[in-house]
């Protein structure tokens, strides 16, 4: 899918529940570079979206970004955040 009006098929999708579209909207995301609509699909309960972020955040050694993850419920950024704050 390519282009706004696949966009805005997606999202309507996801707005129903879909989570399979919420997935391909967090890869959109990711392969622009949006952190922000990556956050807030998180927000919308889109694990991969967290994982997503998460890996992002990992690779940067973002351990604020790590928190804000955690405390968004993705349970493996917290575990990835205690794992970079171990001596």
């Amino acid at each position: 899918m390519s282009g706004m009006a696949d966009y805005e098929t997606l999202r309507a999708l996801a707005d129903e529940g879909n989570e399979t579209a919420l997935d391909r909207l967090a890869d959109l995301a990711d392969a622009r570079g949006d952190v922000d609509e990556l956050s807030e699909l998180l927000d919308e309960g889109c694990d991969h979206a967290g994982e997503l972020l998460t890996r992002r955040a990992v690779a940067e050694k973002d351990l604020l970004a790590l928190q804000r993850i955690a405390d968004a419920g993705h349970e493996p950024a917290g575990e990835e955040l205690e794992r970079l704050l171990r001596p």
